[in-house]
């Protein structure tokens, strides 16, 4: 599958690693629909890429597929999934205040992990009806983890534990999917450039970057969107996960 031919939906387009790789497939001749739940920021730079919107909320059954199904519809189709939607909160399974709030807990969860498996499922379900490649392939699924997921910081049990499922999930449904031709992987970054970190100091940016190995520096949002681009079409990948973090562990 070349990213010129390809129609993709990508939650979390309104911003960090989600438009980035909006913006990377769009300059590259692919067909995009932004989910996101920001509608002005999500429609804006829809508008200024040439790409579709459609405000969605991932956790939602009815709205994940009212997504899809207007994406299809506007795009001819649906070859590709991208998910990049998530959040991430740092508190301690027993900290200064108390237990780690349990509504806290399961909505990091449900955003990242179900909220990834909804869209992922029903994107699936769309692209089984096109018609498949000469190689039988018929689309992407594209979930994004963390390096979090293998060794989690102080302070990221829910995060972790989302993300972990992330990479738990990855295999099975690729087998799942095999008979459909619908390939799954999933991608771990390490610390990158997203707006939660712009907004940090820039020493606190410096310190961050000094414990990733090679290159020392931060992970820049436009190389997720271009390992996703490659995984695309790089059609013999399936069911793994790739980290790209500059070979950082987390201590």
């Amino acid at each position: 599958m070349k990213l010129a031919t390809t129609r993709a939906v990508v939650t979390g387009g309104a911003s960090g690693l989600g438009e980035a790789t909006a913006r990377h497939f769009r300059t590259n001749g692919a067909e995009v629909t932004i989910l996101d739940r920001d509608m002005d920021r999500g429609q804006k730079i829809a508008d200024s890429i040439g790409a579709h919107f459609a405000e969605t909320d991932v956790t939602s059954e009815a709205s994940v597929t009212a997504a899809i199904q207007l994406a299809a519809e506007r795009m001819g189709g649906l070859t590709a999934c991208v998910n990049c939607a998530g959040i991430a909160h740092a508190v301690k399974t027993v900290g200064r205040d108390g237990p780690h709030p349990i509504g806290l807990f399961q909505k990091t969860v449900d955003i990242n992990l179900v909220g990834s498996f909804n869209v992922a499922r029903l994107a699936a379900a769309e692209m089984a009806k096109q018609e498949p490649s000469p190689e039988g392939g018929r689309g992407v699924i594209i979930n994004t983890a963390s390096i979090a997921a293998f060794d989690g910081q102080k302070g990221q049990t829910a995060y972790a534990a989302s993300k972990g499922g992330i990479v738990g999930m990855t295999l099975p449904m690729a087998r799942d999917l095999a008979s459909l031709g619908i390939r799954v992987m999933a991608i771990a970054p390490g610390i990158f450039m997203t707006p939660m970190l712009a907004g940090l100091p820039e020493e606190a940016q410096a310190q961050l970057a000094a414990d990733v190995p090679n290159p020392a520096r931060l992970g820049q949002p436009e190389e997720y969107a271009r390992l996703a681009g490659f995984i695309v079409e790089m059609g013999y990948l399936n069911g793994e996960v790739i980290r790209l973090d500059g070979a950082l562990r987390m201590r």
